[in-house]
């Protein structure tokens, strides 16, 4: 370290080392208190915008429940995309249509889920509720397609099963049977899905 003999020879080489550096550590200070002040408002305004979507979605779904106003459900979750409110409205509002009769309207919204939903659990629920709607609505072919881009393990026995009941509809007995079994593979204790070979083998009297 450099050695001062004075204390004036101490204050020059402070004068020196702020004239060579002192804008630098400015501004760096600066940019770093920026820095934390700029993420402290991101972080509150993240908040205070998941605050005002859960506060929109408690009023519209409130009011689509007494009035039965789906248009509302299904505009929230249009311009929600960018939180969870927005997906679980899609669902709610798909699952209204469906009771409406709209299986058009409903499919629509589990294709919405499906372009744009991050968590993997949550695509692969709206793909077999849109498959099992396209079944419903003798599009057996273009159920399949929405199954195949079901990669959750998780959700295996059920495609399977649903995989079957595509199948069914389309008339190919055999293709059934292997999507049957292999769902009661992923799962033993489905009875449901033991129903369906058995009235599939009486169906066929094999």
């Amino acid at each position: 370290m450099e050695q001062f003999a004075t204390e004036d020879q101490q204050v020059e080489a402070i004068k020196r080392f702020w004239k060579d550096n002192g804008t630098a550590i400015i501004v760096g200070a600066v940019l770093g208190l920026g820095g934390l002040w700029g993420w402290r408002y991101y972080s509150e305004s993240q908040l205070e915008a998941k605050a005002q979507a859960s506060s929109e979605y408690q009023t519209v779904i409130e009011n689509a429940t007494e009035q039965g106003n789906v248009e509302s459900v299904r505009e929230f979750a249009k311009t929600n995309a960018d939180n969870g409110y927005g997906d679980i409205a899609a669902l709610i509002a798909a699952r209204q249509l469906v009771e409406q009769g709209d299986l058009e309207g409903a499919a629509a919204q589990f294709k919405l889920l499906l372009d744009r939903a991050e968590d993997s659990h949550l695509s692969a629920l709206a793909g077999v509720r849109l498959a099992r709607l396209q079944i419903e609505m003798d599009a057996a072919d273009k159920a399949l397609v929405t199954l195949d881009g079901i990669k959750s393990e998780s959700f295996a026995a059920l495609v399977a099963e649903i995989r079957g009941d595509a199948y069914v509809k389309k008339g190919q007995a055999d293709d059934a049977r292997m999507a049957y079994t292999k769902a009661l593979e992923s799962d033993t204790a489905n009875q449901l899905v033991k129903m369906k070979l058995d009235n599939l083998s009486v169906a066929t009297g094999s």
